[in-house]
């Protein structure tokens, strides 16, 4: 039998509560609002035990980006500085920009593409994703591709 690791995608409304409950001890202690392991898993209702014994393997779906390519699709508003705002905020995530692609505005909304390298960044894809749908302007978002 292959030891290899294998990963699976699955809907977290068919999983156990156990692993959902890790990846809130998770979530909790990244966000610094617990500090430590014991109260975080108290919070959540499952033994220190538990979650040592998942947590290195029981992720949430944007986790798993770390240190991929991914490209990313906006549909932004025709205004200036809208792009370099976006910039910006993958430049803050320390994220490495591959590509850009900006079509020509019709109808007051343009297309933007981006690949960027998410191997050094300070946070996950999800958080970047949440900060740049806060700039104005900034109407859809979505990843259209992971590597």
């Amino acid at each position: 039998m292959d030891n290899a690791s294998k990963y699976y995608l699955v809907d977290s409304s068919v999983l156990p509560k156990v692993f959902t409950k890790v990846v809130e001890v998770k979530r909790i202690l990244e966000s610094g609002t617990i500090k430590n392991v014991n109260e975080a898993v108290k919070k959540v209702g499952i033994s220190r035990s538990t979650y040592y014994k998942y947590k290195d393997f029981v992720f949430p779906f944007y986790e798993t980006s770390r240190g991929k390519v991914i490209t990313l699709f906006f549909t932004v508003e025709d205004s200036p500085g809208i792009l370099s705002s976006i910039l910006n905020k993958i430049a803050a995530s320390r994220a490495s920009v591959v590509t850009i692609n900006q079509n020509i505005p019709i109808n007051g909304f343009a297309n933007i593409t981006i690949t960027i390298e998410t191997g050094g960044m300070l946070t996950d894809i999800k958080a970047l994703l949440t900060e740049i749908n806060k700039i104005k302007g900034v109407k859809s978002q979505e990843i259209i591709a992971r590597e």
